[in-house]
């Protein structure tokens, strides 16, 4: 396709980063445009795996705690999840359990699969952490041991947890991950850091992230790609 009506279909305004960040070669800004999409496919099978690790990982240990039904009865009277200061918690599960009761669809397993991301994430926050017993940290019972200077408690969960659901957002929102923060430069380390801790948190979770992702993982070779494209320019 000629670069013309590459940019009709994507808008001057798009591809204006990639036009500068390859110093006015538009064939090469066609070619990393190409390479920014496939390193977003990569990263969102790597996060959507995750993803699904973690929420079934949450469920079985709040399943041991609060019952087979905890996530349902969370919204209910008495429920865990009806502290006023947890109503944007409780409206979105409330919402999804509405949906799939109306639809006579509910199961358990259906109202998870509702959930987004920043659901699970939130189950490291202070409150949410401390309504549903406090124990959650067990899941990652191959973190390292905290210490004075560092502390592996569920805030840092939380915030490892962020960094994932904003690349997960980004993607999910087509914005760019092979520049550097807000400018043209073509750089990797954003991916590459990123999918270092959802490797990590998978070796925590006792999950070995080599074996599960096996043909699915090609992240790094993705990543050579723009950097070689990177050194031509």
């Amino acid at each position: 396709m000629k670069y013309a009506d590459f940019e009709k279909i994507m808008s001057p305004q798009r591809m204006e980063r990639y036009v500068t960040a390859c110093k006015g070669d538009t064939r090469k800004a066609m070619t990393l445009y190409r390479y920014n999409l496939q390193i977003s496919q990569e990263m969102f099978t790597i996060v959507s795996c995750f993803e699904v690790a973690l929420r079934n990982a949450i469920d079985s240990k709040l399943s041991e705690n609060l019952g087979d039904e905890w996530l349902r009865d969370s919204i209910m009277s008495g429920g865990v999840f009806t502290e006023p200061i947890l109503k944007k918690t409780r409206d979105i599960i409330t919402f999804a359990h509405r949906k799939l009761q109306q639809s006579q669809s509910y199961t358990h397993h259906k109202l998870l699969a509702e959930m987004e991301f920043g659901i699970w994430k939130y189950m490291f926050s202070p409150v949410q952490y401390r309504v549903t017993g406090r124990n959650l940290l067990s899941i990652f019972f191959n973190k390292p041991r905290s210490s004075r200077e560092k502390q592996y408690n569920h805030t840092y969960i939380f915030n490892e947890l962020d960094k994932v659901n904003s690349l997960r957002n980004r993607i999910a929102h087509h914005e760019t991950i092979c520049f550097a923060s807000d400018t043209s430069t073509i750089d990797t380390s954003y991916v590459i850091n990123i999918y270092s801790k959802i490797k990590t948190l998978f070796s925590w979770m006792g999950i070995d992230s080599k074996s599960l992702l096996y043909g699915l993982d090609h992240v790094n070779h993705v990543c050579a790609q723009i950097n070689q494209l990177k050194a031509l320019l």
